[in-house]
């Protein structure tokens, strides 16, 4: 699969309808306090940055959601952060920053940011709870509109949504809060099984369940047993998360989603701009060399 590496690559994908990826890393826990490390990120294909994910890093960045504050909300260093991503051409995720860390962004970034993944506070759906879960990972309307009035972008999760119809309904309601150019769709999904380390020895199954073994430093081993088990095929995929909304019709998630936000009243440019377009411009403006 090819990198994109500004919206000019995007675009020539999408004109060759070549999948691609925007590299992204969620955490700057890599960085360990060294500001430089961006660059050779950004040599390396890094286009969107998480500023942070659920636990401190080693040199921390920022108060998160779901701890109790500790720094004050966003520190010196994630300042710095923010102002080399801004000079190398990196778009600055602030999904899992509190509201004081959210808003000393704001004050930082010169060049609209993006919170991938939260809703709105006011949107708890039908499990108690995944309702006390998700609240700390949620958005006010007023946190809202001060992150669209900067030109930001809020990604609406799925994960209160049991359908596409609820997730198109959570998603005009926020909508309905900072505008049709301030949304975006934010699955948060995991696609893959677990990391492990090439030095971990794990089962690996084929259709008979056979185990074989392992290749090792170059040497051919029987691999050790290991809790770790993999998920059947699609358990955790986006495209897994419900039923096609017309039967025999189109399955999959963007299809189901789309046909969702057309029964919600959206058009084809509204459902342009929640499902790709208002992203690419924040991208855009991130990744723009400067004169």
């Amino acid at each position: 699969m090819t990198r994109c590496l500004n919206t000019a690559d995007i675009l020539k994908a999408h004109k060759s309808g070549q999948p691609t990826v925007i590299q992204s890393v969620e955490g700057g826990h890599f960085l360990e306090g060294k500001v430089d490390r961006l660059q050779l990120a950004y040599d390396r294909g890094l286009r969107h940055l998480g500023l942070l994910h659920d636990h401190d890093a080693s040199t921390p960045l920022g108060d998160i959601f779901t701890e109790p504050p500790r720094w004050g909300g966003l520190t010196k260093f994630g300042a710095s952060v923010i102002r080399e991503s801004e000079r190398l051409g990196i778009l600055v995720d602030l999904a899992h920053a509190d509201d004081n860390t959210t808003n000393g962004a704001l004050k930082v970034a010169t060049k609209p940011v993006i919170i991938t993944h939260t809703g709105l506070n006011t949107r708890l759906g039908n499990n108690p709870a995944m309702a006390k879960m998700m609240l700390p990972r949620l958005i006010s309307k007023s946190q809202a509109k001060i992150v669209a009035s900067q030109g930001g972008v809020i990604g609406v999760w799925t994960h209160l949504a049991d359908n596409a119809q609820q997730m198109a309904d959570n998603i005009k309601a926020m909508v309905d809060v900072v505008g049709i150019d301030h949304v975006a769709i934010g699955t948060d999904t995991k696609l893959t099984t677990p990391y492990h380390s090439p030095k971990d020895h794990f089962e690996q199954h084929d259709k008979n369940k056979q185990v074989h073994p392992a290749v090792i430093n170059g040497s051919t081993k029987e691999p050790r047993k290991s809790n770790h088990q993999h998920r059947p095929s699609g358990e955790t995929t986006t495209n897994s998360l419900w039923p096609p909304l017309t039967k025999g019709g189109a399955s999959g998630f963007y299809y189901e989603l789309v046909a969702a936000l057309l029964k919600a009243g959206y058009d084809q440019k509204a459902i342009g701009k929640i499902g790709g377009g208002n992203y690419l411009r924040v991208f855009d403006l991130a990744t723009a060399k400067q004169a």
